[in-house]
């Protein structure tokens, strides 16, 4: 007999300046996720439009904006163009794990790397190794750390060039947030590279979709989700693809670099 479900408490915070666009608020609800259903609720949730931090389910919830929308790519269909091939082959050789939520010494310090390079004063760059731990480690889900290596020599492993925190839902890959090696010249486009990784994971598992987060347009460091096909995204009547003569506008205004999104962090939710 499976336990009685319970109705999850949902809080809201307060108001804060958006992180993406200008001049506007942002608002988020939340609810906690434990006990034997949580992962029954985080894809529930996921569903409509939710993502998740650490023990915590959240999404936008502003009173003046609705510029913030789930997407995520119809992986069984997903055909890269010729510019998405040619980085598929540059970086076949990459040694691709998919590890247990543990942290390790060596992510947090391509973390603060990636934060120094791509966020430099951002909220993220004062985490300390227990932070990031708790990031990683604090999950109710099915969760791993993929994690992206150069070709290994003398049977040890090679240097950690990417990672991406990914849990594994009902119906698809939920992307929690990637970060890599900005510095290597010869690999430009590497958080473009873990998408697409991922969409192909997502395949030959047999699971339907790669949930990205959101898409906010207007926030040119959100645009670079836009570039994968097909692609969905949550309206009021539910998931609907975009129109291809949308996205092609949306792609032809993307910024050249990737730019994974900040996660949200249960301690900065619950300040607010």
């Amino acid at each position: 007999m499976s336990a009685p479900f319970r109705f999850p408490r949902f809080f809201v915070t307060n108001p804060s300046p958006c992180p993406y666009l200008p001049g506007k608020s942002e608002r988020k609800v939340f609810t906690e996720l434990n006990g034997d259903n949580a992962s029954e609720l985080n894809d529930a949730l996921g569903r409509i439009g939710f993502r998740r931090s650490q023990n915590v389910a959240y999404r936008p919830s502003c009173a003046d904006c609705s510029a913030c929308v789930s997407v995520r790519v119809v992986a069984q269909e997903f055909k890269p163009n010729a510019t998405q091939r040619k980085l598929i082959r540059r970086n076949s050789d990459l040694v691709v794990t998919a590890c247990k939520p543990w942290s390790t010494e060596e992510q947090f310090e391509l973390l603060q790397r990636y934060l120094r390079a791509r966020h430099p004063g951002g909220g993220m760059t004062e985490m300390d190794e227990m932070d990031f731990a708790d990031m990683v480690e604090q999950t109710p889900v099915e969760s791993h750390v993929v994690e992206y290596r150069l070709p290994g020599e003398d049977g040890r492993p090679g240097k950690l060039v990417g990672a991406c925190l990914t849990d594994r839902q009902g119906d698809g890959l939920s992307m929690i947030y990637s970060f890599f090696d900005t510095e290597l010249e010869d690999r430009p486009g590497l958080g473009n590279f873990i998408i697409m990784d991922h969409i192909q994971r997502a395949a030959r598992a047999g699971l339907a979709y790669v949930y990205l987060g959101y898409w906010v347009d207007g926030s040119q460091r959100m645009q670079y989700k836009i570039r994968y096909r097909p692609l969905e995204k949550l309206s009021r009547a539910g998931w609907v693809r975009f129109d291809p003569e949308e996205q092609a506008q949306a792609i032809r205004v993307v910024m050249p670099r990737d730019e994974p999104p900040l996660p949200v962090e249960l301690a900065a939710i619950l300040r607010r």
